[in-house]
């Protein structure tokens, strides 16, 4: 009597399964079984604040984004079903966690509304001690992504997302959405600047953490299969987990032989030490072999705020000539000073004698000594020998107000572009308007896009010319010190950066809140679509070519 019954559940679960796979949705183009098209849109994710939601639709003027027929997938046939047996109290949420990462979805709801679906379209959750349902898109191995290389002047239109919503159902629909809008690619956090890191991931240095997107293969072939350039940020040196949790890798403070605290708070590492480079190196390439195609640094300096001269680093016990500024000395000068130290009359040692012959005899330059910018850049060759033969892009963030070049600002943080230049593919200088109060006698900074993003722009063009580096800059999505902030903000600040030399530009939103930006692409696409190519005022419309998915499956142990 059992086998008869499995026998029939097989059958009826096989037809319910033809059905399903009929009535396909195109919306998931990782699913690679039948998708629930009745399932509601889970709340938004609350830190997105309450405008993230507002997905507006596409202009008609738009050209249509083709959504790639999971068919199409290299491992569309590998994937089947399986009947579960359930047990007393559980419902179908439940199960769908337990087999998510056997499936080819993303997310558990994802997966219990497939379930629902291909159980007959059920409306409810709760299961029958005994019953017996069918869990679609059950994969025989896991997902092997593998990065899809662009050239560095590639046209990145994009947005960022934190780890929590890049792995949530409201972040799926925000990529899709920015995908319509004329978006081509996302940034997503794998180590933000508090040291969370979102992916499973094992180091000695790390232990046990939160994981969010807990399948990187899964989710960056999820951003490929939407024809999407999937870029990964790493905070770098800042890293308050890292620091709490092994201490002796902070900035130390010279006073109490303590880790140093910038302005109260102990986030820092310290930048020098080995130990701290070679983990985030690790995290890197492993993020570059599950699929990623650009690496993106950010926090790639030394702290810039608190009390300086107590701060200790690493490298200066090791280099007895750190932080010694380059002098010059007139060798006349030297001689005679020298002779007068010796001689006994007084007054000899005045310099007043010798003040006259100063502009006639020849410098003596005694150079500077080992820099923070030394380190920063010796971080990013041995990072760049490393990941660059992977086939990612390496990418860094950069203040916007180094473009200024003022020495305060270089020896505190570090980052001396013209030498970080030599080891990327891409700089993104944070050039939010709002964030350059003081400058240029501008009393509302915020208010002045086409300024600030124009004379910085200028400025990183002019200090890396002859690099070779690609300028990519971070644009202002958000509201914070303007009054103005609108879809024409948008707009003035996407066509001032590509007018004055910037490839492509990625919008930065801390609560990922888009609403503006996805007001002003369609309306830039549609003004340059009036244009020929090298007349288009916002962007050129860069695309990667088709068919980009080419996740595989690792073979099954």
């Amino acid at each position: 009597m059992r086998r008869s019954s499995l026998l029939i559940a097989a059958s009826v679960s096989c037809l319910l399964l033809g059905v399903a796979a009929v009535r396909l949705n195109q919306r998931f183009a990782l699913v690679l079984a039948a998708q629930a098209q009745s399932v509601q849109p889970p709340p938004a994710v609350a830190s997105a604040g309450p405008q993230a939601t507002q997905l507006k639709p596409v202009s008609a003027t738009f050209a249509a984004v083709k959504t790639l027929d999971v068919s199409s997938t290299q491992f569309a046939g590998a994937a089947g079903t399986e009947i579960y047996t359930a047990k007393r109290g559980e419902s179908i949420p439940v199960v769908a966690r337990q087999y998510l990462k056997r499936t080819a979805y993303l997310t558990s709801s994802e997966l219990a509304g497939a379930i629902r679906h291909v159980n007959g379209d059920r409306s409810g959750n709760i299961l029958r001690s005994g019953e017996q349902i069918t869990i679609p898109g059950i994969l025989p191995a896991p997902i092997v992504e593998k990065t899809f290389p662009v050239s560095k002047d590639f046209e990145v239109r994009a947005i960022y997302l934190t780890g929590i919503m890049a792995a949530s159902d409201h972040g799926l629909r925000i990529i899709r959405h920015w995908r319509e809008v004329g978006g081509n690619a996302v940034v997503f956090d794998i180590k933000d600047s508090d040291g969370s890191v979102t992916i499973p991931f094992e180091h000695p240095l790390l232990g046990k953490h939160q994981v969010y997107i807990h399948d990187l293969p899964k989710f960056v072939h999820f951003v490929h299969s939407q024809n999407m350039h999937a870029i990964a940020r790493i905070a770098i040196f800042r890293d308050e987990r890292l620091v709490v949790e092994h201490p002796e890798l902070a900035v130390q403070s010279r006073k109490n032989k303590q880790p140093w605290r910038e302005n109260g708070k102990l986030v820092w590492t310290d930048p020098s030490q080995p130990k701290v480079q070679d983990y985030d190196i690790a995290l890197a390439k492993f993020v570059a072999q599950s699929g990623a195609d650009e690496i993106q640094f950010d926090y790639v300096r030394f702290p810039a705020e608190g009390d300086q001269k107590d701060a200790s680093f690493a490298y200066q016990a090791e280099h007895a000539d750190a932080d010694r500024p380059e002098t010059k000395v007139c060798k006349a000068e030297a001689e005679v000073v020298a002779k007068s130290s010796e001689s006994k009359e007084p007054g000899s040692n005045s310099r007043a004698r010798i003040h006259g012959r100063k502009t006639e005899c020849a410098a003596s330059v005694t150079p500077r000594g080992f820099q923070r910018s030394d380190v920063i850049t010796g971080f990013l060759k041995k990072a760049y020998a490393e990941l660059h033969p992977t086939g990612v892009l390496l990418s860094l963030d950069v203040f916007g107000v180094m473009a200024w070049q003022r020495p305060v600002d270089l020896s505190h943080t570090g980052q001396d572009i013209v030498g970080m230049a030599k080891y990327c593919d891409v700089l993104s200088p944070m050039i939010y308007p709002s964030h350059f109060f003081g400058m240029d006698n501008i009393a509302h900074p915020g208010d002045a896009p086409e300024h600030f993003i124009g004379e910085s722009m200028e400025r990183f063009e002019l200090i890396t010319k002859g690099s070779g580096v690609v300028i990519r800059p971070w644009l202002q999505a958000f509201r914070w010190r303007t009054k103005t902030y609108s879809p024409e903000y948008i707009k003035v600040q996407v066509a001032t950066a590509k007018e004055k030399g910037g490839i492509g530009f990625l919008f930065w939103n801390a609560a990922n809140d888009y609403s503006k930006p996805y007001e002003a692409m369609p309306e830039m696409r549609a003004t340059d679509l009036k244009e020929s190519k090298d007349k288009a005022k916002y962007f050129r419309g860069d695309e990667l070519p088709g068919g980009t998915v080419k996740a595989s499956l690792a073979t099954a142990n």
